[in-house]
């Protein structure tokens, strides 16, 4: 698929045009880091390759970091792996001691997105402070980076006016930097909180949720995908996809959906949703009349609620299991995991609680 970018236009043309060992090398670093961001892992991998082997030959401290923040990345695109985390951190260090302030913000900035994805509350805000400090408002990718996790952070805590703000700042740091993969998954991770917030509801009632235009907002991703040359994570849409399907009520359609991406995208490292989907699917048999296929899928889903996972994922998880149990006429683990769930949901309120007050004292600005 080919890719039709502004940044990779632009970088082409820095490559072209730089002289010396180091900057064409850097240059091409960010490049393959582009081509990753829009599914093509295969060519990055590759050139990737041949730039750790010049920097063998030749090291330097500015390609050295951008190479360890290339291998963080890759590193999350590929399973969502903890070695993320510390290739990234060894990329900050080697950019903060050499004055590479655009790489210490933006290795800030993922730190933070980190941080986020398992829900380390102080150390995420530690990260997006730093990044914060050292990126200036022209480091677009820093600040796209940062503008997108505290959106997300406002919008965990049920802050979603604020969290709109940051979005918008994300989108044109994004748009500014002609970054077509950014806006991409700016516009998931907007539909993913969107869905998250709809199961909730969904599992609170038995009335069945609005989903006020977000099936069109999943549609639209894939058709923006597919114009702008492909993206990390394909897979990750049609399962969004499925939840939202499974709030309006149409289950046949989810469960196709689930059975053909979901096996993909648990594999490829979001072992923690596994449960809460699984529990979806096994709803979805309910409502078709699989009665019994959708108790093996609730006792699968079962036996995944003690992997590690967000309060709120392991709260959707059981109160979905009650319901799917009730209608099965299994009422004492019906019962039973209702009353999980009933622990966990105000886990979740507090937590929530938590996030909104550190947050607010914070107190940073979309820039």
């Amino acid at each position: 698929m080919s890719i039709k970018s502004r940044l990779l236009k632009r970088l082409d043309a820095a490559i072209e045009a730089a002289t010396g060992p180091v900057q064409p090398a850097v240059l091409k670093t960010q490049k393959a880091l582009l081509l990753a961001r829009h599914g093509q892992m295969a060519v990055a991998r590759e050139q990737l390759t041949a730039l750790h082997l010049q920097s063998f030959q030749h090291p330097h401290p500015e390609l050295g970091a951008w190479l360890h923040f290339a291998e963080g990345l890759m590193a999350y695109y590929t399973d969502f792996s903890s070695a993320a985390q510390e290739k990234i951190a060894h990329a900050r260090v080697i950019a903060s001691n050499s004055g590479l302030k655009a790489l210490d913000g933006l290795c800030s900035a993922w730190l933070a997105q980190l941080a986020y994805v398992r829900h380390e509350l102080d150390a995420m805000l530690e990260h997006a402070q730093h990044c914060d400090q050292v990126a200036d408002p022209r480091d677009f990718a820093a600040r796209y980076r940062l503008c997108t996790v505290m959106g997300l952070a406002f919008d965990f805590s049920s802050q979603q006016e604020a969290a709109k703000l940051w979005y918008a700042k994300a989108r044109a740091h994004a748009q500014a930097d002609g970054d077509d993969a950014s806006i991409s998954a700016l516009m998931y991770n907007v539909a993913e909180m969107r869905a998250a917030q709809l199961r909730r509801e969904a599992v609170w009632s038995d009335a069945k949720a609005q989903s006020q235009g977000l099936l069109l907002g999943a549609d639209s991703i894939k058709h923006y995908d597919a114009a702008v040359g492909g993206s990390v994570k394909p897979d990750l849409t049609p399962v969004l996809r499925a939840q939202i399907l499974v709030v309006e009520g149409e289950f046949a359609q989810a469960l196709a959906l689930y059975e053909a991406h979901l096996p993909q995208t648990v594999s490829a490292g979001l072992t923690r949703l596994s449960s809460s989907l699984l529990a979806d699917m096994a709803w979805c048999r309910v409502h078709l009349g699989q009665n019994e296929q959708a108790l093996q899928q609730a006792q699968e889903a079962e036996l995944e609620s003690g992997a590690p996972a967000d309060v709120d994922d392991r709260a959707i998880a059981h109160s979905r299991l009650s319901q799917v149990f009730r209608a099965l006429g299994r009422e004492t683990d019906a019962a039973r995991h209702a009353a999980l769930a009933q622990t966990l949901w105000q886990e979740f309120s507090a937590e929530q609680h938590r996030w909104a007050q550190a947050l607010q004292a914070l107190a940073l600005r979309p820039v």
